[in-house]
């Protein structure tokens, strides 16, 4: 999603396949965006073939089974990891110097508005298209709202760090207070608010319909936040000290989520209740809203980013080098993973017929992680050979995927 910016900040995940060249920090957000890359390919294999069973953030616990509910609350994490890594890039990618190299910071401004400008094109021209294989909706999700951030950040660059920090923290932490503010369709300020804050239609009549899904403001919280803390990447930080910073903002982050939630004070619109057993109390609890993300989506989400960063600094072996390659072309992974995903499923619909409305849909939620799984060997050799490919070429097109 971030690739560009990965690409620029931190060279080569994959120069050479067999003999990583990064260090063991830097691996580790690659192996960051691996890792939820694929959990974002279980989320939409459910989307693409378990959709008559769908799900609404926050979920309906009524409906939705326990196994159903941990796939979809495993998907939470995609979308704030991406945002809040593409600030950290943009920071890095701004202060040449991260990885020892001497030289003057460089603006990051114009690299933010190209980029951003062409995942919103993106969105529109490409990745809408490949969910249903027409233009009856226009979808604006998650590459749009990361475009639309990397504007926003391009925008305000030029702040002090500390400004950037309390503007961050101001609406990740503030925003829930919006949530009683509604418009309603055809009302003055109806679009800006759902561009803002309230997903809804943009426009809800005609042949073509427009919708966003990712409302814009919490995410530019977050991708403040990213470049705040893109220092912490740096080369001038011990591994040590970078660690014990990512423990406290991690474990602070997961307490601040236990207080807030476990006493229903602030941060989600959906009190949690107790069930009639532990698995149905915790799923109640966890039940969080995503769109926009609330801010005890964010601590859980961006709680466990920390203290996974840390765990990814480790000697992972082979598995850390697989994450790492799919996690060093993002962009190219999930383009190519949703017009896989359509060709499945036209080809389930000619071969065995619609089962469900228009589509084909498996059966038990097992089958959606089979077919994840299946997936992954056969996703991994096109990435690798990309990866490999973009790392010997220059050509500017490439670095945009």
């Amino acid at each position: 999603m971030s690739s560009s910016l990965s690409h620029s900040v931190h060279g080569a995940s994959a120069q050479h396949p067999q003999t990583p060249q990064r260090t063991a920090r830097i691996n580790s957000i690659d192996i960051m965006r691996g890792a939820v890359m694929l959990i974002m390919l279980l989320d939409h294999v459910r989307e693409r073939f378990f959709l008559h069973m769908q799900v609404s953030d926050p979920m309906d616990l009524s409906t939705t089974s326990s196994a159903l509910f941990l796939s979809r609350f495993a998907a939470h994490f995609c979308a704030p990891i991406f945002v809040f890594l593409t600030g950290v890039s943009a920071w890095l990618y701004a202060n040449r110097n991260h990885s020892g190299a001497t030289g003057k910071p460089r603006s990051a401004r114009a690299f933010l508005i190209k980029r951003g400008l062409f995942l919103i094109a993106l969105e529109i021209l490409v990745i809408n298209f490949s969910w249903m294989g027409n233009y009856h909706t226009l979808w604006l999700q998650v590459i749009w709202v990361i475009g639309l951030s990397m504007l926003a950040l391009a925008a305000l660059i030029n702040l002090p760090r500390l400004w950037m920090a309390l503007l961050g923290l101001a609406i990740v932490f503030g925003h829930n207070l919006l949530t009683p503010i509604g418009f309603n369709y055809g009302d003055w300020g109806y679009s800006l608010w759902t561009l803002l804050h309230d997903r809804g239609y943009l426009v809800a009549e005609g042949s073509l319909k427009v919708k966003v899904s990712y409302p814009t403001l919490p995410w530019i919280g977050v991708i403040l936040l990213g470049y705040v803390m893109g220092p912490l990447f740096s080369g001038k930080n011990s591994a040590s000290l970078r660690q014990q910073k990512l423990l406290f903002l991690g474990v602070s982050s997961l307490l601040l989520f236990v207080f807030l939630r476990g006493l229903n004070i602030y941060g989600e619109t959906l009190p949690w209740q107790a069930g009639t057993n532990l698995s149905e109390t915790l799923m109640s609890v966890f039940n969080l809203t995503k769109y926009p993300p609330s801010l005890s989506f964010l601590l859980v989400t961006l709680g466990g980013m920390f203290l996974c960063l840390i765990a990814f600094e480790k000697n992972m072996g082979r598995v850390g080098h697989w994450l790492a390659v799919f996690g060093s072309v993002p962009m190219f992974f999930y383009i190519l993973h949703l017009y896989v995903l359509l060709l499945l499923q036209n080809t389930a619909k000619f071969m065995f017929g619609a089962n469900y409305g228009d589509l084909f849909g498996v059966d038990h939620i097992a089958w959606v992680w089979a077919i994840t799984v299946i997936l992954i060997p056969l996703l991994y050799y096109p990435v690798k050979q990309f990866s490999a490919y973009k790392q010997q070429n220059n050509q500017a097109w490439i670095k945009y995927l």
